[in-house]
C-alpha cells in the first residue's frame, strides 16, 4: 500500500514572516514614521529628509541636502529626488555618498566626496 503524504498549505504565512515595502525617501521637509517590530520593539522610517550627518576626516557636520545627483539603484531616482544607499546627494559642504539605509535607519549618513568650493 502507498503512503499518501500532503504538505503543509503553502499560503499560511505568519506575520513575522512579512517583509515590508519599499519607502522612497524624498527631499523635503524631514518626516519619519514609526513602525511596530519583532518584541514590540520600534524602528524609525524616514518619508522625506532636508539633511545629512556628513562625514569628513573623521568629524561629523549635519548640512542640508539640495538634490540627488546620482543614483545606481534606478535612473528615475534622480529626477524623483529619490535617497537611497549609495546615492551621491548635492549637500552645503559638497557631493555626498549615502552609507545609512534612510528607509530602515530613519536617518541620512553620507560621506563626503569632494569639497564644495
Amino acid at each position: 500500500e502507498l503512503a499518501y503524504f500532503y504538505a503543509p498549505t503553502v499560503n499560511s504565512y505568519k506575520r513575522y514572516q512579512a517583509g515590508s515595502d519599499f519607502v522612497p525617501v524624498h527631499v523635503a521637509e524631514t518626516k519619519k514614521r514609526l513602525l511596530r517590530t519583532a518584541g514590540g520593539n520600534a524602528k524609525i522610517s524616514l518619508i522625506a529628509a532636508n539633511t545629512a550627518n556628513i562625514i569628513h576626516g573623521g568629524k561629523s557636520k549635519k548640512a542640508k541636502i539640495l538634490g540627488v545627483r546620482e543614483n545606481r539603484a534606478d535612473d528615475q531616482f534622480v529626477r524623483r529626488n529619490i535617497i537611497t544607499k549609495g546615492a551621491v546627494i548635492q549637500t552645503e559642504l559638497g557631493d555626498a555618498k549615502v552609507t545609512s539605509r534612510p528607509g530602515q535607519h530613519g536617518v541620512v549618513n553620507a560621506v563626503l566626496l569632494e569639497k564644495r568650493k
